[in-house]
Parts: structure tokens; C-alpha cells; sequence
């Protein structure tokens, strides 16, 4: 009832993933991100325990595929859970249990990896890595152009309601948690929209976060 991807910008040390489903508020269950540790997408038949638990792994010192394997052992479920990872290192994992939903499959790339399950087609955890591979500009940039090569090459099975983009830079807070819990129309295109709005700001904020009277005017009654 899902796809997704999992990546790291190596210039900026960036993590990110960006996610969507039929299922609604897919982002609030699935995704999941440290700030120099790594980001991990926990779904299929999802049990959300294992995205802090792969990230402890990371954090603690394995790779991903280490971290992945150490979570899924002590899962008493495995067969149902598709976990993806990527590491500070840019190590990618990903475990697709056999009782997986419907059509699934991942794919890794240079930095990313991408995984789903209830797919229309199995090209399109490779079309995903493809679009962020070949994609330019800022990590969220990147992010959405590969789900929306996901999309285009079929997407889910049925249509898909709810979608998530995180990423996190250098600080333990979301450098950017956008994220569309159901819709009727595209939520990737809701999350595209979003990210649009909210990426020219997006310093601004950490700013405002780290150092107030640095930070640019809010442009509201009271702002001196």
C-alpha cells in the first residue's frame, strides 16, 4: 500500500525520504529521520517501533544494512514488515518480508534506495531511484521529482491518498516535515506544492530557531 524513497544529499549531509500511500497519514507511521545518523522508511504491514530502532542501530555505529538486519532480528513479525535505510556513509538497505502486500520490490541507487509494495508495475522502485539520480537541485527537490517518476510509472495499484516528505540537516528538529494525510486528488502533487512554498524559507526558520535577532523580518504587526 506503498512507495517510497530513502536518501542523503553527500554535499550537504542531508537525510530525507519522501512517501505515499492509500492509506491515510502515511508520514506520521512511516517515516522517519536523524540529523547525522541516516533516514529509514518502515512499511507494508507497518510497525513503526522499527524506524527509531534501525536509526539507534546507525546511531550506534553499523550500516545500514547491519542496523536493517539488527532490528529485523528481534521482529517477531519479519515477514510482514519492509523496512528501507541509508546511513551516514550512504550505505543503503532494504528487507522486504515474504507476506508482503500485492505486487513488491526495491531498488538501490547511488545514495538512495526505494522500496513498495502493492505496486501497479516492478519498475517503479527503479523508475523512483532513476528520478532522484537524475534529478538537480536541493534534496527535497530531488525527493519529490523521484516519486513523481514513481507516479508516472504506475504508482500504487489503486490511487493514492496521503503522502510525506522529511529531511533533516544539522539540528535534532525536521529541517522540513511536509506532509498531506488524505486527499481526494494527488497528495504527491499537495507535497510538491507544499515544499515549493516552504523551501525559500526554510533557513529562515532555522535561523529563527538557532538565533532570533538574526533572523530575516516576519513582515507582521509587532516585528521590529
Amino acid at each position: 500500500m506503498t512507495f517510497s524513497i530513502v536518501a542523503r544529499c553527500a554535499e550537504t549531509g542531508q537525510f530525507g525520504l519522501a512517501i505515499s500511500s492509500s492509506s491515510p497519514a502515511v508520514a506520521a507511521r512511516c517515516a522517519f529521520a536523524r540529523a547525522g545518523v541516516g533516514a529509514v522508511a518502515s512499511q507494508n504491514v507497518t510497525n513503526p517501533a522499527l524506524g527509531p530502532r534501525v536509526l539507534d542501530l546507525m546511531q550506534g555505529g553499523a550500516g545500514a544494512e547491519a542496523a536493517v538486519a539488527g532490528a529485523i532480528a528481534q521482529e517477531p513479525f519479519p515477514e510482514y514488515r519492509q523496512v528501507l535505510a541509508v546511513d551516514a556513509a550512504g550505505g543503503r538497505a532494504v528487507h522486504s518480508g515474504a507476506k508482503a502486500l500485492g505486487v513488491w520490490t526495491s531498488a538501490i541507487g547511488v545514495d538512495c534506495a526505494s522500496g513498495g509494495n502493492l505496486l501497479a508495475d516492478l519498475a517503479v522502485p527503479g523508475a523512483i531511484v532513476a528520478g532522484f539520480e537524475t534529478a538537480s537541485g536541493a534534496l527535497g527537490d530531488r525527493l519529490i521529482a523521484a516519486m513523481q517518476a514513481g507516479l508516472a510509472a504506475g504508482g500504487e495499484a489503486g490511487p493514492v491518498h496521503s503522502a510525506g516528505l522529511l529531511i533533516v540537516d544539522a539540528q535534532a528538529w525536521p529541517y522540513a516535515e511536509l506532509r498531506c494525510d488524505w486527499t481526494e486528488d494527488c497528495p504527491i502533487a499537495a507535497i510538491a506544492t507544499a515544499w515549493e512554498v516552504y523551501e525559500p524559507q526554510a533557513e529562515a526558520y532555522v535561523t529563527r530557531a538557532l538565533n532570533p535577532t538574526d533572523a530575516p523580518s516576519y513582515g507582521v504587526p509587532g516585528d521590529e
